[in-house]
């Protein structure tokens, strides 16, 4: 196998093994099959095109056209031409395919089912384009070095998507490729000057003395540096949320303890919901007479930055065998009663945590659960999830009175301070408009009753699920001015105006009350994905209000005897709906405070979980954004990977016979001018090449060393020139390095950047080009009388 092939088969491997990265994120993992066998193809369609010498970058546009034929094929074959031939309809295939991975992406949470050809073309177009990067880099342009750049973009991409941790696996399997690319591509280098000796001569007793062959050397260095990079950042302090950290739950393991990171579950929950089909996702049995009041709590989030609500990082312990602990708060003369519930998750729905009813006083759930005691929630260990699971929740229904809320008295001062922070960022309207809701409520919980009617009746807010969710610390102020949102902006808004009134305050995630079934059981969809606020009462504890309008039941004890209240009436369980979720607001206009009292609205069902703008980007458009900023990266450093090309070449092997005299020198001294061009020097091509030596060193300032070197260069090209029998010289290309130090040695650091990163003498690739160009349309020109003529004798 010759050189440039076998490094073309590393560079096949090297992208496979880096696309392993991504086999977490989709099960099954099949998709590497069709990926491998298409990478295969392209990288032999660049080997032929080289070996017919095609120009560099026609081999690169073959491959690509080759890629793209085969995606044609496997995915478009039915709107393309004679099954292959891409054209408009198959590229319309392509965007309708695209279109509906980033709709599964956003649908499914990680490891996605693959069950359309999007979310394969996506995993399998990234690869190719990866693959065409690193074989034009590595194998056509002969440079392996900036090939790791496109494989930390595709290993980048599938680390920060990962739930798992075995990240470290896939970057070792990664740079396992990458070295062995760099190997590959040395040994290349090294075997043009001649046959690789495996060390130096042994003695007669066996010992092998010198130095051991560049090769081994070589790979002792690379398997080092991959173990100090493997090893060192265990011993560093851990830095979260950086381009490699992978947005898990951070639960720690064992039984001892363990901490829950803030990770926002906005993210999890609309990767695991659907957001365009209200498909099952639970399904319960209960004994509970209430179902109005039964709504599926998932996580609390307690954390307000100013710019979303996110649960704060909490100690997590064994799940408690038995009861659990009293809630926080409620004391003994509140009425409850104890339900059980019995829950079925459909297969699809991978949930990191356990939806519950909120509080629940004993869980029998199988599998690797942790339980957090601020929130009484359950957390999903080592990758532990909903899907498919069947579990039993015995729960209280906590029945508090208006009049126990009212005259409830203070919260204790530390969870006062805890839960009414708020960020100085936020916007004086949102205060402002709290006190102004609330002036002249007697008590905390009228205050509560009042923010929760405003949103919920008088204030004319309208239920739209269309609008994003927004971001910065102003969201909350424009969905004031706007009045227009859906569950996230009423809960969001309504716990921050409650915190600037002192009123302890939280946002409930999970499920509102579902549809009753003839066999009695109770569905839950995907649109009844809801978010809500709660207000912390001493003697009741943490307590649901609803200001959503038209969305879930508002509390019973929230309905107060006093004449004129505008509370509305506690509502039945949110009803399902087969339609598509529409743009328009679920209340319009006609929709009067009154008849809102009475539930005489319609009710328009929320499209899943709210989708957080800054909650970082999807997947594919991760992918997308790695792929650009690669491009970019490469065209910037394009200047200075030609030169350290060029002069690879013009200072490497050549001049190994008699015959090769000529092309070496002149090609040095080639490598010479244009360094000194690089470094200032502009070359001068009227001169001789004992004037241009004098010249360079002259306005190049060089030292005697340097200088000598440069006088012997000139020699050995006047001798190339001008003798009858050309000789070879030995050393010209240590001479040109001693040439090339010399012209680095008196500059500044802005020159020596530029001569690196945007080298003037670069320039020859355009007028190489532009001399191509010329060339072809002469030669065009020449061949078209030859064709009239002959056409002229043939009639």
């Amino acid at each position: 196998m010759s050189g440039r092939a076998r490094l073309a088969l590393c560079a096949w491997a090297a992208t496979l093994m880096a696309a392993c990265a991504l086999l977490p994120l989709v099960d099954p993992a099949t998709w590497i099959l069709q990926a491998a066998f298409l990478l295969a193809v392209q990288s032999g369609v660049g080997a032929v095109a080289r070996r017919v010498q095609l120009s560099r970058p026609l081999v690169a546009g073959a491959q690509a056209l080759a890629a793209l034929l085969l995606l044609t094929l496997a995915f478009a074959r039915e709107q393309a031409f004679a099954w292959l031939v891409p054209g408009p309809q198959a590229f319309q295939r392509f965007a309708d395919l695209l279109q509906q991975g980033g709709d599964d992406i956003a649908r499914y949470a990680i490891p996605a089912p693959l069950e359309s050809d999007g979310i394969r073309l996506m995993l399998v177009g990234g690869v190719l384009v990866i693959g065409l990067l690193v074989d034009t880099l590595a194998v056509t342009f002969r440079s392996a070095a900036p090939a790791g750049l496109p494989l930390l973009a595709l290993y980048s991409v599938a680390a920060g998507l990962s739930e798992g941790g075995t990240d470290w696996l896939w970057f070792l399997v990664a740079a396992v490729g990458y070295l062995m690319l760099l190997l590959a591509e040395g040994r290349d280098r090294l075997s043009q000057w001649g046959r690789v000796f495996s060390g130096a001569p042994r003695t007669p007793g066996g010992e092998q003395t010198g130095a051991v062959a560049p090769v081994r050397t070589g790979r002792r260095i690379g398997a080092f540096a991959l173990g100090i990079a493997l090893v060192v950042p265990l011993a560093l302090p851990a830095m979260d949320g950086g381009l490699l950290d992978s947005a898990g739950n951070g639960v720690g393991s064992g039984t001892g303890g363990g901490t829950i990171s803030a990770v926002n579950p906005l993210v999890s929950l609309r990767d695991s919901l659907n957001v365009d089909e209200n498909k099952q996702v639970l399904s319960l049995q209960t004994d509970s007479e209430d179902l109005s009041s039964l709504y599926l709590r998932i996580v609390s989030l307690d954390d307000f930055d100013g710019t979303t609500w996110k649960p704060s990082k909490r100690h997590i312990t064994a799940v408690p065998e038995g009861t659990f602990p009293t809630p926080a708060g409620l004391g003994p003369e509140v009425t409850r009663t104890q339900t059980r519930t019995f829950v079925s998750a459909a297969d699809w729905y991978a949930q990191d945590w356990l939806p519950m009813p909120y509080p629940p006083s004993d869980v029998r759930v199988a599998g690797n659960w942790r339980y957090e005691p601020v929130g009484m929630t359950l957390v999903g260990d080592h990758g532990q999830n909903t899907r498919g699971l069947k579990y039993e929740v015995r729960s209280l229904n906590v029945q508090p009175t208006a009049d126990q809320l009212a005259t409830a008295p203070p919260p204790p001062s530390a969870l006062q301070r805890e839960y009414t922070k708020l960020p100085d960022s936020l916007p004086e309207v949102v205060s402002q408009t709290a006190r102004e809701v609330t002036e002249g409520a007697a008590n905390p919980y009228e205050q509560a009753v009042r923010l929760q009617e405003y949103f919920a009746v008088n204030g004319g807010f309208e239920y739209d699920t269309q609008v994003k969710v927004g971001s910065g610390s102003e969201a909350i102020a424009r969905f004031l001015k706007d009045k227009e949102g859906f569950c996230v902006h009423f809960s969001f808004a309504m716990a921050a105006m409650a915190r600037s009134l002192d009123l302890p305050a939280r946002v409930a995630v999970g499920f509102a009350p579902g549809s009753p079934q003839a066999d009695g059981s109770v569905a839950v969809g995907l649109r009844d994905a809801h978010a809500w606020p709660e207000v912390y009462f001493e003697g009741v504890g943490w307590t649901r209000f609803e200001p959503t309008p038209t969305r879930g039941s508002t509390p019973s004890y929230t309905i107060t005897d006093t004449p004129g209240s505008s509370v509305p009436d506690p509502a039945l369980p949110s009803e399902d709906t087969e339609s598509e979720p529409s743009a328009a607001p679920s209340t319009s206009e006609s929709c009067s405070p009154q008849d809102k009292k009475l539930d005489a609205c319609d009710t328009e069902t929320a499209a899943a979980l709210p989708v957080a703008d800054d909650d970082g980007p999807t997947w594919h458009a991760a992918l997308a954004w790695s792929l650009a900023g690669t491009a970019v990266l490469l065209i910037l450093l394009a200047p200075m990977l030609w030169r350290l090309r060029v002069r690879a070449r013009r200072l490497g092997a050549h001049g190994r016979g008699e015959a090769d005299a000529g092309p070496h020198t002149l090609a040095v001294w080639q490598e010479l001018t244009d360094t000194a061009w690089d470094y200032g020097v502009p070359p001068e091509q009227s001169q001789t090449p004992r004037r241009a030596a004098a010249r360079i060193v002259r306005l190049g300032q060089l030292d005697p060393t340097a200088a000598a070197a440069v006088h012997r260069m000139a020699d050995a090209v006047e001798q190339v020139l001008y003798a009858p029998c050309p000789r070879l010289t030995a050393g010209l290309a240590e001479d040109a390095r001693l040439a090339v130090a010399g012209l680095r040695a008196p500059v500044g650091r802005s020159t020596r950047l530029r001569a690196r990163f945007a080298p003037r003498s670069a320039v020859r690739v355009a007028w190489a080009a532009s001399d191509r160009w010329t060339a072809l349309r002469r030669r065009a020109r020449t061949a078209r009388p030859t064709w009239r003529k002959t056409s002229g004798q043939q009639g």
